[in-house]
């Protein structure tokens, strides 16, 4: 499929999705996230995809914020349909994805850009980087989950601090604070993000798949049960019988 406001790179068993308008710094609007949204229906769909990159165009930015010229003029009931319909399509698509999706935030990570990056299950940061919710500088709060997973990454005081002041932080004042992995240079975090998705994706699809919903759940009365019940199920599974057998045959598996 052709897509207009994104690129779309399928390397072996990972992939890229690039959001690609420089002209707005990589800004987020309803056809971005809708088509980021389908490109991950298609990987998900492609057994030959096992880990996805998720990552900005050039250098300066990962995604600025929204476009807020698309919703200037909104009402309330207008507003919300906007935050709901986003966090559905996109932001808990990408939380509960059976396959890790890694952000590689290239320069800004702000507003929405920020929320895009903390819905992923992993985060790589450029030195360049910078990042923070500066909605309150327009009489707003975060609106695509910022408000939810900031808190859980960080702590309480950090995210209230961060949300409250609108400040940005740099890459390395994130990666104290546990909201990003890893802080590379620019010119290397690409390189740096695929070797990280080249080492998962020699591991167990479906192991994988389970870990991502156990962990999603780690914060609930669920999480406990959850994690027996898949560790359970994976010993009937294919997956199970190969990497026990390559482990005790001293060979690497081949899932």
């Amino acid at each position: 499929m052709s897509y207009e406001n994104i690129l779309l790179k399928k390397e072996d068993k990972l992939s890229i999705i690039t959001i690609n308008r420089p002209e707005s710094l990589n800004a987020l609007n309803a056809k971005t996230i809708q088509e980021i949204s389908t490109a991950l229906d298609e990987l998900k769909a492609d057994n030959s995809c096992r880990v996805i990159i998720l990552t900005g165009s050039g250098e300066k930015s990962f995604v600025a914020g929204a476009d807020i010229k698309e919703f200037s003029e909104f009402g309330q009931e207008k507003a919300e349909e906007l935050a709901r319909n986003g966090q559905n399509t996109l932001f808990n698509k990408i939380e509960n994805m059976s396959k890790p999706v890694i952000a590689a935030v290239n320069g800004f990570a702000l507003g929405g850009g920020l929320e895009l990056a903390m819905a992923c299950h992993i985060r790589y940061a450029s030195e360049n980087a910078r990042l923070g919710l500066p909605e309150v500088t327009l009489g707003l709060i975060p609106g695509y989950g910022g408000t939810q997973r900031l808190p859980k990454l960080v702590g309480k005081g950090i995210a209230n601090e961060m949300i409250f002041s609108a400040k940005m932080i740099p890459a390395q004042k994130a990666k104290e604070i546990g909201l990003v992995n890893e802080v590379y240079p620019i010119e290397e975090l690409l390189t740096k993000t695929k070797e990280l998705a080249n080492t998962i994706a020699h591991n167990s699809p479906m192991a994988i798949s389970k870990a991502i919903n156990a962990v999603n759940l780690s914060d609930t009365e669920k999480g406990f049960e959850t994690e027996i019940k898949y560790f359970g199920e994976l010993f009937e599974m294919e997956d199970k019988k190969e990497g026990v057998s390559a482990f005790l045959e001293k060979r690497k598996p081949n899932f």
